[in-house]
């Protein structure tokens, strides 16, 4: 059992997840388990995983008294998250990659699922996931029937979650029952769908899950502003706003990823939906795709190119305590991009850093207009995709946030 010290008890009541180390009262638990979480006065507050190893030693999953947090309450969590998903198992929708867990605001603490097609993708980020990750394989298989399971731990929270970098591989084994195996080969590459557009990827490589789904929406609001434009597409990855831009008719695209396989990755992408016939005839000859830093992109470019500049940098705040140095990236970056613009130009500039809020991502934005000499229109306020939910009692679910901006000079 934990008690909660007097004043530290209001967010957990409001059912908020985390619990960090000053917030407990003495003695605490020396071992990980499923502990009772108590205020000071011995008020019942929720069911908690405790870890004195993890980075937050304490993550509380139900406040039900009743509700235990054993196996079977796992292998239910996991099911109703699937569940929610529902209206993306459409055998005839134009996108078969999404998110089926997306962690604690799923209620699933340290979980990630992604659906690629016919392939699953887990990345667990947390001790007590890791522990659990037995049910998770068996819940999903038996639900979906994947032709393979990857399952990683996250390399960024290896280290303060004090967890071996694992990578494992599951299939039906031939009875119904998915088996981890090692793969014999390089794994092929597989080919899947959203919004109509195709990728190629090859399962378990690349950036986190291997395909960004949490843009998806934002995308085909971009691709708007793209017809007849010259579209600059900063930290292109695999060309997803690209190819949105291209489909919309852009008259050029210069794409930069700091990746040299983003890259290849991204020109193997147009050249499969030009002969599709997703893609106009020619788009391939409306792109360039360059390796490079988008930092010294766009110092180096010249002003009055860009009708369309998108930035997608990856997470410049890692935890709270980079916060302000990622500011200052995030306001040089969008000052850069707001001076190198047309006139009347759209800026489409995103951020991924969970401890950066909106409100602060909007100031700094503001700061960017400021140093640049240039006043700026909020054309439209945007987040994650619908599969991504936002959890009202864990504000920080709510990472992605995306602006799209008329910058006018």
């Amino acid at each position: 059992m934990i008690k909660i010290k007097e004043g530290k008890e209001k967010n957990l009541l409001r059912h908020h997840p985390w619990v960090f180390s000053g917030a407990m009262a003495e003695p605490v638990p020396e071992k990980s388990g499923i502990e009772r979480v108590e205020t000071s006065e011995g008020r019942f507050i929720a069911w908690g995983f405790y870890d004195p190893e993890s980075h937050i030693q304490l993550r509380l999953v139900s406040w039900d008294e009743n509700e235990y947090p054993d196996s079977a309450w796992w292998e239910k969590k996991v099911r109703e998250s699937v569940l929610r998903r529902k209206n993306f198992f459409v055998p005839s929708s134009d996108t078969n990659t999404f998110r089926l867990i997306h962690g604690e605001a799923d209620f699933l603490p340290g979980v990630t699922a992604d659906v690629y097609a016919r392939v699953i993708r887990i990345i667990i980020s947390s001790r007590t996931a890791f522990e659990n990750r037995e049910v998770l394989v068996n819940t999903l298989s038996a639900m979906l029937k994947p032709d393979m399971i990857i399952l990683n731990t996250d390399q960024a929270f290896c280290g303060i979650e004090h967890m071996k970098e694992v990578t494992e591989y599951y299939k039906d084994s031939g009875n119904g029952r998915y088996e981890a195996f090692v793969p014999g080969e390089a794994l092929s590459e597989i080919r899947i769908r959203e919004s109509g557009i195709y990728y190629s990827l090859v399962p378990g490589s690349g950036q986190k899950s291997g395909f960004f789904c949490d843009q998806r929406e934002n995308r085909i609001r971009a691709a708007l502003y793209a017809k007849d434009a010259v579209v600059f597409d900063g930290c292109s990855y695999t060309g997803s706003f690209s190819l949105h831009a291209l489909r919309a008719g852009a008259k050029r695209v210069d794409a930069f990823d700091i990746s040299s396989d983003a890259v290849h990755r991204l020109m193997s992408n147009v050249h499969l939906n030009e002969e599709l016939g997703v893609l106009p005839e020619g788009s391939s000859s409306r792109i360039t795709a360059t390796k490079d830093d988008v930092f010294s992109v766009l110092r180096s470019i010249p002003r009055n190119t860009y009708d369309l500049m998108i930035l997608d940098p990856p997470k410049l705040a890692k935890t709270s305590k980079g916060l302000e140095e990622a500011k200052k990236g995030y306001k040089d970056l969008n000052r850069l991009a707001m001076e190198k613009i047309k006139n009347g130009g759209v800026l489409v500039t995103c951020s991924c850093s969970g401890s950066l809020s909106r409100e602060d991502f909007r100031t700094v934005l503001a700061w960017s207009a400021k140093d640049a000499g240039v006043e700026v229109q909020v054309l439209e306020t945007l987040g994650q995709a619908q599969d991504h939910p936002v959890r009202l009692s864990f504000p920080e679910s709510e990472y992605l946030k995306v602006f799209i901006l008329r910058v006018i000079k």
